[in-house]
């Protein structure tokens, strides 16, 4: 919990999800001690630069679990990938922003609120891939593990400002749960 958003829980217990929320400063071993099924990094406020303990964290989850991250838990993903963010001059802010899925070509309509970006390059040697960008500026509004169960979208899918445009995220996170649980991966 960064900051999380009750409509992003709402979306994941819709799916059939039993939810438990811990605080950001839970470390990995109580976490791991769970024994969850997936992980949602929700959004927050803040500079994600400035919070190494939680890079640290999410870094010891990874090889583990399917993981989803929201605008600063796709940021808190950035650096646990060994990646770098940097400050936006203005912010995106407002639920009118273009995203463009860049393995589908399907354009979004997406809510933002965030000052903070990814470093496309230097994801480059980190196994991450770039999904998704802002068509205002191509900075990046998604991400997901060549190997790893892991995506993350930087805007605010659970706005709804498409209406319905990020219901598929909620579902693929369900899907990666499942498929955990199922020992497929």
């Amino acid at each position: 919990d960064f900051g999380v958003k009750l409509d992003i829980l709402r979306h994941l217990v819709a799916r059939g999800l039993d939810v438990t929320v811990v605080p950001a400063s839970t470390p990995a071993e109580e976490v791991l001690e769970r024994e969850p099924d997936g992980v949602m990094l929700s959004n927050g406020p803040g500079d994600p630069a400035a919070l190494p303990y939680i890079h640290k964290t999410v870094s010891a989850l990874l090889p583990d679990y399917p993981i989803f991250g929201i605008c600063l838990g796709h940021q808190m993903l950035t650096h646990a990938f060994g990646g770098s963010t940097f400050k936006l001059k203005f912010g995106h802010r407002g639920g009118t922003q273009p995203v463009k899925n860049l393995e589908t070509g399907k354009v979004s309509i997406t809510a933002q609120n965030h000052g903070f970006a990814t470093d496309p390059k230097s994801l480059e040697k980190t196994g991450a891939v770039v999904t998704e960008i802002n068509l205002n500026d191509n900075t990046v509004e998604g991400l997901r593990h060549k190997e790893l169960p892991v995506f993350s979208v930087q805007y605010h899918p659970e706005a709804e400002p498409g209406p319905n445009d990020a219901d598929p995220l909620f579902a693929d996170f369900h899907k990666m749960v499942e498929a955990r649980k199922a020992g497929k991966i």
